[in-house]
């Protein structure tokens, strides 16, 4: 009686054994899910507001904090990039554009009240933009001549150290990607008159980590002042039937 006794008592007891190393490894497994839905969300918080024409386009899905993008020379791919972070209350600077026009800015959605631009930095463009890097979180450089390594590590590690998302109006050395411009065509020119109201092009980007470039063709801007994707199929069809 006392062995089966205590074999009646051992069992209860493994078994209470057992559902403590289940509870255990549920426990385990849940605080495995919620620390990569932690880190999930910390690189979420990474990507800056960016338009969804161009969010598809680029590594991660937008534009990303800390890091520089080769942007090809247009002004009116700029306006877009910087309208989405912009119009969210993030402060942006512009270095060595003079010709970056305010109205059209405004027009496109760019927070004036939020905005410093640095027309003439002369000499001192890359002190002055490694400065404001500090405080903004986008800024637009172009460079008026080749930076040197050295500079160049030392602005990358400020931008990664700050959050700060910098747009480089041309090539640049460790940029995350190239974003650039091809087959720009342009409509409101009617029987001799008119002006032009609306342009498309192909936006491609062409990422540092390699991979197969992503285009897509756009409204850079639409007859209504709005960045957004062509909608080719729609597009094909008034062309056909205007032909």
């Amino acid at each position: 009686m006392n062995h089966s006794a205590a074999a009646t008592t051992l069992a209860p007891s493994g078994a209470r054994s057992g559902a403590r190393q289940t509870e255990r490894a549920e426990s385990i497994e849940s605080l495995q899910a919620r620390i990569r839905q932690m880190q999930a969300t910390k690189l979420d918080t990474r990507t800056i507001p960016t338009h969804p024409a161009i969010a598809g386009l680029l590594p991660g899905g937008g534009l990303k904090q800390g890091v520089a993008y080769s942007v090809d020379r247009s002004a009116t791919l700029l306006m877009a990039l910087l309208a989405a972070p912009s119009a969210a209350g993030t402060w942006c600077g512009v270095v060595g554009v003079p010709e970056f026009g305010v109205e059209a800015a405004a027009g496109f959605g760019i927070d004036l009240d939020r905005l410093v631009l640095v027309p003439h930095p002369g000499d001192q463009w890359l002190a002055v933009t490694a400065a404001i890097a500090d405080v903004l979180g986008v800024v637009v450089a172009r460079p008026p001549r080749r930076a040197s390594d050295a500079s160049v590590s030392r602005l990358t590690a400020r931008l990664r150290q700050r959050g700060t998302t910098l747009l480089v109006l041309g090539p640049w050395p460790q940029s995350e990607a190239m974003l650039s411009l091809s087959e720009s065509s342009w409509s409101g020119i009617g029987q001799g008159n008119g002006h032009l109201s609306a342009r498309q092009v192909t936006v491609t980007v062409t990422s540092r980590a390699g991979g197969r470039p992503r285009s897509a063709r756009l409204w850079l801007p639409d007859p209504h002042e709005q960045f957004r994707a062509v909608a080719v199929r729609r597009e094909a069809y008034r062309q056909e039937a205007a032909g």
